[in-house]
């Protein structure tokens, strides 16, 4: 290869992979933005007439419909992106996402139609859910497929990152927002402004549309098939669903894959949601400071994934996804004793390392569920084990969480981290080392 085509490589990964950062940044803001708001809006904005912990309870409900979205988005959106690509699949899925969260941003609420408004916002929900299940597995394979062999989980860090990124947009949403109103227009009118902004979704979904190449593994892909097709000695075959595909070809893939992504899960959104409610109504805490402590924390987050990333593409996938795991499970220990001092900073340093922690496994996670799977079912089966993980740890994670809170004891919040830790341990065991594998 020239130095020119060395270059032109270089320069288009580099593209694929900011405009990756960019659409997951914004698509992950705003299913977090609705995290956020679950905890601190709409309880009373759409639960008004239950108790406050029976309205949270219900609004971490609503929450968890998002979740039990992204498999169905997942099982739908990988059809499609195995079968039509990964750009296009990518490009409806970010404008699915930007339509419904600007939608909630212009909900009546309960005191305006009643009964029909949480009804109107777990529908929204659920889109937003279906948009997730298809947007994760167009653009970590849009950067991993592209990227070399030697730095797949680095350039896969980039879609990776659009969590931690999104984190800090949504909370720095609301914390500009509730700093330039008064509180009672912030909890009326204020909180909307950051959903309707999500329009910028669509017009991101356009530029990839027009600015960028599928991937080569999956244009090899088609030409084999079309290769295949114009052969004379071919017989006409009719080919299965790419997910029936996925499950007959690696069901016990994406069982481990799920497993393995339950610490991520449970922690992250036990520390991003739910720890926003128990900082401000355990530990007296404000409502900004507790947005501005995971701001920071997921600030750290972000260049920390690429570290972790860079030693998977040297090192493995595996050693260092169950050490994260492993100190996940300690550091639950430590989360609750911290935040309940009521200390600013001894909170961002809690959140912090849960977060630095869970970075360990979440960086390298887009190059090594990719190398899990083959191209024709890639898209399909990675996003299946990514969702069933999803649904399993993330939906109901906050909702058990102020369940064992308020029925038993906090410290049953941090064995439940725990148990999590534990079983994705136990899954990524039971996985091969992909890290030296062709995309293929």
């Amino acid at each position: 290869m020239t130095n020119d085509q060395t270059q032109n490589q270089e320069s288009n990964i580099r593209k694929v992979a900011l405009t990756a950062l960019a659409g997951t940044s914004i698509e992950w803001y705003d299913f977090f933005l609705y995290g956020a708001a679950a905890a601190l809006i709409f309880p009373k904005a759409f639960f008004p007439e239950a108790t406050p912990t029976t309205a949270l309870l219900l609004s971490f409900g609503s929450f968890a419909v998002g979740f039990i979205a992204r498999p169905v988005g997942g099982i739908i959106f990988g059809h499609f992106g195995d079968r039509i690509g990964r750009k296009r699949t990518l490009v409806l899925a970010l404008v699915l996402m930007g339509t419904a969260s600007t939608l909630i941003g212009l909900l009546p609420t309960y005191a305006m139609i009643g009964v029909a408004a949480p009804i109107l916002l777990t529908i929204l929900r659920f889109a937003q859910g279906l948009a997730i299940g298809g947007q994760w597995g167009g653009a970590m394979l849009l950067v991993t497929e592209s990227a070399p062999d030697d730095k797949r989980g680095f350039y896969g860090a980039f879609a990776q990152a659009g969590a931690p990124v999104g984190v800090i947009l949504a909370n720095l949403a609301f914390i500009t927002i509730s700093a330039m109103v008064s509180d009672e227009f912030f909890n009326t009118w204020g909180w909307r402004i950051p959903f309707i902004a999500s329009a910028v979704l669509i017009g991101i979904s356009m530029y990839i549309q027009l600015n960028l190449e599928d991937t080569k593994a999956f244009r090899e892909l088609e030409a084999s098939k079309h290769e295949k097709e114009s052969s004379s000695e071919s017989e006409p075959t009719i080919s299965k669903s790419p997910i029936l595909l996925a499950i007959q070809k690696y069901p016990k893939r994406i069982l481990l894959a799920a497993g393995a992504f339950l610490s991520v899960q449970v922690t992250f959104y036990i520390l991003i949601a739910f720890l926003l409610a128990y900082g401000v109504q355990s530990a007296n805490m404000t409502r900004d400071d507790m947005l501005t402590a995971v701001l920071i924390s997921s600030a750290i987050m972000v260049p920390v994934q690429f570290v972790f990333s860079s030693y998977s593409d040297r090192h493995g996938r595996r050693g260092i996804f169950m050490l994260g795991a492993f100190l996940t499970a300690l550091w639950a220990f430590a989360i609750f004793p911290l935040v309940d001092t009521g200390n600013f900073w001894l909170t961002v340093l809690a959140i912090t390392g849960g977060l630095t922690f869970l970075a360990m496994m979440y960086g390298p996670q887009a190059a090594f569920f990719t190398e899990l799977f083959s191209t024709e079912v890639r898209y399909s089966g990675a996003s299946l084990g990514y969702q069933l993980g999803a649904i399993v740890g993330g939906a109901l994670a906050p909702t058990i969480a102020v369940t064992l809170w308020t029925e038993y004891s906090i410290i049953w919040v941090s064995v439940y981290i725990a148990i999590a830790s534990t079983l994705t341990i136990l899954s990524v065991m039971m996985l091969s080392e992909t890290y030296k594998s062709n995309l293929n």
